[in-house]
């Protein structure tokens, strides 16, 4: 407890303790109340879009970061293609190429808009959720390729001598070590991915930047808003820098 005190961080508490005080006694917050619900709305949407397109980012970037570290060049170089464009282009750019290009393409396919899927293709989130998957996978398998190549060659080859399958040497040797060198780089790359959210609101996805902007259209207020906005994604950026720390506590240290 001790050693969290230290001088340098008694002067930021401080300082921020002088700014929450500054602003409640200040600016304006009357506005609060009326939009509560919508702003609960919009951090529950911000969290399941941000949880949503890591698990599923994780899911593709595993597969990709495998076949460019020891896959064929029938599926290393497609997987270094997607990498290399999803990291030398904006994301903005993906998600209105997705959004208004897929978006306008599926109206005029027939067995689509007969389809039970219509009523969801029909909206902007799943095209943002696809966007920040897509962005997310291109660059964690470049991550998982490096990590996988970082695995010692030693222990693959005394897991084959000993007789056990490819697939359990993946399962319980190469990926839990490959995940384990990547953690730290996985924690940075998702307080990027949180900050890369309020681009869905481009395409009319109402999460908490969406919020804080119509706001500040209805009542034309314009820094309390933001203000709050900043304190929710540091808050949520606090909760993934801990949740990572933790689990980098709980890996065993032998999987290193």
């Amino acid at each position: 407890m001790r050693a969290f005190w230290k001088p340098h961080r008694i002067v930021m508490a401080l300082i921020a303790l002088a700014i929450v005080v500054w602003s409640v006694l200040t600016l304006r917050w009357d506005w609060v109340p009326n939009y509560l619900g919508l702003a609960a709305q919009g951090i529950w949407r911000t969290i399941w879009l941000l949880a949503t397109s890591i698990v599923l980012g994780m899911a593709l970037a595993i597969p990709l970061g495998l076949a460019q570290a020891v896959g064929p060049r029938i599926l290393a170089w497609p997987a270094r293609t997607f990498c290399t464009v999803i990291r030398g282009t904006p994301l903005l750019l993906q998600l209105w190429l997705l959004y208004y290009g897929l978006g306008s393409l599926f109206p005029t396919i027939p067995w689509i808009r007969q389809s039970e899927f219509w009523p969801i293709l029909r909206q902007a989130w799943p095209y943002g959720l696809l966007a920040l998957t897509l962005s997310f996978a291109g660059y964690e398998g470049e991550v998982m390729r490096g990590a996988f190549k970082g695995v010692p060659k030693g222990q693959l080859e005394a897991a084959r001598a000993m007789g056990m399958p490819r697939l359990t040497i993946l399962r319980r040797i190469w990926l839990p070590q490959a995940l384990h060198r990547a953690l730290p780089t996985l924690g940075g790359e998702t307080v990027l991915q949180l900050k890369a959210t309020p681009l869905v609101a481009t395409i009319t996805v109402v999460d908490i930047y969406a919020v804080a902007s119509r706001v500040r259209q209805d009542t034309f207020i314009t820094y309390e808003p933001l203000l709050l906005l900043a304190v929710v994604y540091m808050a949520i950026t606090g909760i993934i820098v801990l949740g990572f720390r933790w689990f980098e506590q709980r890996i065993p240290s032998r999987v290193a």
